[in-house]
């Protein structure tokens, strides 16, 4: 019956016309999952002789055993956003006589081979092999790389639990952040000392290999929660159910002001509130918000002004890169009823840059608290703000022009690559390149301030030529009206 499984889903795979338009994408996600298990495969090996050097008077292997915690929660938070649980097309399955604890048995055996499971162990298995080489108990060390592997595995099936919880929540990602956020808030402030706790348990369940048993049997009990869960969906009148979804009616008569482009603006607004994956645009624009705290208590980049341009364009920019990115995809699953209105083109887009715009002018706002590290980062995120609007913001439009994949509105955004294109490869150049270069030119050749005053003269040169570029932009889209059309009513 497996094997069964297995050549169904090979066939659909090769197939399918995602598979067929999008090899070079799936190529280069291959070379960045190579990247990754170098990267992991090196600080396996590095890591003892380095935690050596640096710690001498320490143990190597407990210090990473004081960290395991920390690595668990990081893990956890990376599989919520990147991980999804291996589905297969089981609605035809569900017609013959096949029982459903095997489909979901197989769901669930196939989450194991995840690369998320794989990676860990890149890193794991070298740096056990670096201890035992160094006169570490054998014993000791296997027991701790299978300890290693079951917490990977139990991490693996509490994710799809806590992703089953949150998607019957408004806000999906809030059980996530609560769990995680709580228990380092609560291990830093010395509440509960979570890392200690951990670090004696794994020194207890390695000196005896019975103990293993206890990591085992909570991986067993994630299991079959994880099958209690997936079974109780697995009815095919489940999917044939109406959906009934309460849809509070927002006032939203403040964007009568904006004209002609009201509607427009009106519609894009619910859009973002309504829908999965543009609202996930908006949750990230709050981890965007807090990127310049990695980057300006840093003393490693004081002395690269040009790399605070980037977090300027990048903070005050989030929103309008991630949503200017995929227009007019947003809305193609309704394109085709919008083109046959009769409305004026560049009205639709004009709401798309007042959007933009008004984000980049929102997340300067925000970014103001970051005046504690310098008037120069305040100056920097004000220059950046006028950049993104007048240029970035007409760069995406016209970008945009060229799309033509269909975008599913009701996924997750992060580590989805449905409805992305070249498109979206290629527009981060101008948007986070080219004014890091204008910046750095006068910048080396006389001053920080003159770099600064470029950048927004080029940007309020952007602002003031506004309708000429939209008369541009507006062209170009009536010219690529028809092939988006056709576009987006095949699936991607």
């Amino acid at each position: 019956m497996v094997s069964d499984f297995i050549r169904l889903e090979w066939k659909q795979f090769i197939r399918s016309s995602y598979w067929q338009k999008s090899v070079a994408l799936n190529i280069f996600l291959v070379f960045i999952a190579l990247y990754f298990i170098v990267v992991f495969l090196g600080l396996g090996l590095g890591l003892y002789p380095i935690l050596k050097k640096q710690f001498p008077e320490k143990d190597p292997f407990q210090l990473v055993n004081q960290f395991i915690f920390y690595w668990f929660l990081v893990d956890l938070l990376m599989r919520f956003f990147f991980q999804k649980l291996p589905v297969m097309s089981i609605k035809p399955l569900l017609t013959l006589p096949l029982r459903k604890s095997k489909i979901v048995h197989y769901v669930l055996g196939k989450s194991v081979i995840s690369f998320f499971n794989f990676l860990p162990l890149c890193a794991v298995i070298p740096f056990g092999i670096m201890l035992i080489s160094n006169d570490y108990s054998t014993v000791h060390i296997m027991n701790w790389i299978l300890f290693m592997v079951i917490a990977t595995l139990i991490i693996n099936f509490l994710n799809f639990i806590i992703e089953n919880k949150s998607a019957q929540t408004e806000l999906s990602m809030l059980p996530i952040l609560i769990l995680v956020g709580g228990l380092y808030l609560l291990n830093h402030f010395e509440l509960v000392a979570f890392n200690e706790f951990l670090y004696h348990a794994i020194k207890w369940i390695i000196s005896d290999s019975l103990l293993l048993t206890i990591p085992f049997m909570l991986l067993g009990l994630c299991y079959f929660v994880n099958f209690r869960l997936l079974n109780a969906q697995l009815y095919i009148d489940k999917s044939l159910q109406s959906k009934h979804t309460e849809v509070s009616a927002s006032d939203l008569s403040w964007t009568d002001r904006f004209g002609a482009s009201a509607p427009f603006l009106q519609l894009d607004l619910r859009m973002l509130w309504r829908n999965k994956r543009p609202r996930s645009t908006i949750f990230i624009v709050l981890f965007g918000l807090l990127y310049g705290l990695i980057i300006y208590p840093n003393s490693t980049y004081q002395s690269m002004q040009a790399m605070f341009v980037f977090v300027g364009i990048f903070v005050t920019g989030i929103f309008l890169i991630n949503f200017g990115q995929f227009i007019p995809a947003w809305d193609s699953g309704y394109y085709k009823m919008l083109m046959s209105q009769n409305i004026p083109y560049k009205d639709y887009l004009q709401s798309k840059f007042l959007l933009m715009a008004g984000s980049a002018l929102l997340m300067f706002v925000l970014s103001i608290p970051y005046v504690y590290f310098g008037w120069e980062i305040l100056l920097i995120h004000f220059a950046a703000m006028i950049y993104n609007i007048g240029i970035n913001s007409h760069v995406l439009l016209y970008a945009g022009s060229f799309n033509r994949k269909k975008i599913d509105l009701s996924q997750r955004a992060a580590f989805n690559y449905q409805g992305t294109g070249a498109v979206q490869w290629l527009v981060g150049i101008p948007l986070l390149l080219f004014p890091i270069g204008i910046f750095y030119l006068p910048y080396k050749l006389l001053n920080f301030e003159s770099g600064i005053s470029i950048l927004i003269v080029i940007g309020i040169a952007g602002i003031l030529f506004h309708d000429k570029l939209m008369k541009f932009i507006t062209k170009k889209y009536i010219d690529s009206k028809y092939k988006m059309i056709s576009a987006f009513d095949q699936d991607n």
